[in-house]
């Protein structure tokens, strides 16, 4: 992931200690843990056993704490989970006692794990910062990466500027999907005018719309929709990304200062 190296360089310290915030909650579908309980919790979807969940959460330690690539992270990882078992395709019963075949661990799950935990726990540093900055730089513009790998909706968002305290960021700042690569630029009164950037203002452009969860449960939960006000198209981040993971984290933010004598 390109944007993962360069934003280690920005605010290291702050998306290390987030990580480490975090308490340690078994789950057995993704769903079961929703949105705003991420902020506080870490989990990985059918890891049922507090040894697992501990390697693998020492594992994405490391690799925060010590910017490492996904290569090295699922090479130090990938033996101890085969070790242990955590690994394929197996019958494995859930917490309702019910036998299922699942896929525990593999090189496709370990990519999601690393990128999503890494991915978020960048984005949200990189939100204080951007947050302690607002006086001189109030505007934020969305940025995709723009490729063949960027989702159309995301695609969509590139270059939407909102002031930072627009509505629009509780729902859409990134990570907004699995493997988002998606990131915020702030932006001062200056840049505003030498680029002339109108910025957008959400009111009436934000709705809430339920969309399904699961197709093996049935269950639908609501979701955050944008309308964009000159195509009328609605978009929306992925189901269960639709939440702004370092908002409304004042106490987290706190300890973490106080721990790193920054305040």
């Amino acid at each position: 992931m390109v944007e993962l190296k360069s934003l280690f360089k920005l605010t290291p310290a702050l998306a290390i200690k987030y990580f480490k915030n975090k308490k340690n909650t078994f789950t057995w579908d993704w769903y079961e843990l929703w949105q705003d309980a991420h902020k506080k919790s870490f989990t990985v979807a059918k890891v049922m056993r507090e040894d697992i969940l501990k390697d693998i959460r020492s594992a994405l330690d490391k690799a925060l704490e010590e910017g490492k690539t996904f290569q090295s992270f699922q090479k130090e990882l990938k033996p101890t989970l085969q070790k242990k078992g955590w690994w394929g395709e197996q019958i494995v019963v859930d917490s309702k006692g019910n036998a299922e075949k699942v896929q525990l661990g593999s090189m496709y799950r370990l990519k999601t794990i690393y990128s999503v935990n890494m991915q978020t726990a960048y984005m949200t540093g990189r939100y204080k910062t951007q947050m302690d900055n607002t006086d001189n730089r109030p505007y934020w513009e969305y940025v995709a990466v723009m490729d063949s790998r960027t989702r159309p909706e995301h695609a969509m968002l590139n270059g939407l500027v909102y002031r930072y305290d627009d509505p629009f960021w509780r729902s859409f700042y990134p990570p907004n999907g699995w493997r988002c690569r998606c990131r915020v630029n702030a932006l001062s009164e200056r840049n505003i005018k030498q680029k002339r950037i109108t910025p957008y203002n959400s009111d009436g452009n934000l709705s809430q719309e339920l969309h399904l969860v699961s197709k093996k449960s049935g269950e639908y939960k609501p979701v955050t929709v944008y309308t964009d006000p000159l195509t009328g198209k609605r978009i929306a981040p992925d189901v269960g990304w639709s939440h702004n993971p370092a908002s409304d984290l004042n106490e987290i933010w706190t300890l973490i200062e106080q721990h790193l004598n920054i305040t």
